[in-house]
């Protein structure tokens, strides 16, 4: 099952167990903004999860428990307590996360995490980042003052890492009691100082979830791993042709394989216009091209939460373009086909095994 997050509503489609036929579900949330569509399968049947931005009232979770048959407008979404004298209030919900044990974490604008234990009944800020001490000094990027990635380790579920644009890595060690910017070695190419403690603009990061130490960024420029869990980064994007991208995946079956979508950095197009993938498969010691199947003379843009992978093998990598057409490989990205197109832009794609 992929779900598929659109400007318009989300979608869902069925695959076989070939992965070679698909059928489309949707739109679902009356055509709303839907940044992100999880499931988390910890409760034994799948509970699937929307981030839906609406007109009238505003950011709000729905969820499933029938896989996407019908959906429900959940109990409560994130909030800021109404009494936060900085005057906060959630713009959009932009990322969902679910840990394995039935904790959903949901990532918000402007730059702000909570978390969920009852299914969406309700929600818990966290505080001691939600209001840093330093948050006064925090710069949106292009597409707000966003955080979009939540990690948590697996083999320790109270070591969590966060991506903010443009601030950077921060991360916890216990449970989020207290955070510390994690940025040692990214680079923020827009100011004057080139490695400063925060203001990076750090785009998605991705794990293995049997080598959680080690940790793929893609950032605004760069390609990075960090082999202790973020302390410290170390680039592997100089030989692509573009180190400005937004999504990074790894492959659920192989750890040091992962894969980008590099785009030019002004233009947000693929460079030479010509869609393309790169793959890394030890690690980001050596990339090799794969767009076999991609088209030429292509103008679009791959959003940060718009590609996904399957645990199948071979590796199934999904990707999703900001012009409503879904790539796909069933081979480990050594070819691709299209297996939709005329969708609205799209925001996001997840991959639940059902």
């Amino acid at each position: 099952m992929l779900l598929v997050g659109t400007m318009k509503g989300g979608f869902i489609l069925d695959g076989d167990a070939s992965r070679k036929k698909w059928k489309l579900r949707g739109p679902f949330f009356d055509g709303y903004e839907t940044y992100d569509m999880v499931g988390d399968p910890s409760a034994g049947k799948p509970v699937l999860y929307a981030a839906v931005n609406t007109w009238t009232w505003g950011p709000v979770i729905y969820k499933s428990t029938d896989l996407g048959k019908g959906w429900k407008r959940a109990k409560a979404s994130p909030r800021f307590s109404p009494k936060n004298k900085e005057g906060l209030a959630v713009k959009r919900t932009w990322n969902l996360q679910p840990d394995g044990e039935g904790r959903v974490y949901a990532g918000a604008e402007p730059a702000a995490l909570f978390a969920t234990d009852d299914e969406s009944s309700s929600w818990e800020g966290f505080e001691s980042l939600n209001y840093h001490k330093t948050r006064k000094t925090w710069n949106p990027g292009a597409g707000g003052l966003c955080l979009h990635t939540i990690v948590v380790n697996p083999a320790n579920r109270k070591k969590i890492r966060v991506g903010i644009s443009s601030v950077g890595v921060l991360g916890s060690d216990d449970g989020g009691e207290r955070w510390r910017f994690m940025n040692k070695g990214i680079r923020a190419d827009f100011l004057p100082n080139k490695y400063p403690e925060y203001g990076q603009c750090v785009h998605k990061m991705d794990f293995h979830p049997g080598r959680p130490e080690t940790l793929f960024l893609q950032n605004h420029g760069g390609v990075y791993i960090s082999k202790d869990f973020g302390e410290t980064w170390n680039e592997i994007g100089k030989r692509l042709p573009s180190d400005f991208g937004f999504p990074i995946s790894v492959h659920r079956g192989q750890p040091g394989t992962a894969y980008v979508f590099p785009l030019v950095g002004m233009g947000r197009f693929p460079p030479d216009g010509e869609f393309q993938a790169w793959v890394t498969r030890d690690s980001g010691k050596s990339w090799t091209k794969s767009d076999r199947g991609l088209p030429k003379h292509a103008y679009f843009g791959v959003l940060r939460e718009a590609v996904a992978v399957d645990g199948e093998e071979p590796g199934g990598v999904y990707c999703g373009t900001t012009t409503g057409q879904i790539y796909f490989s069933r081979n480990d990205a050594k070819s691709w086909e299209k297996m939709v197109d005329n969708l609205p832009r799209i925001n996001s794609l997840s991959h639940l095994a059902v």
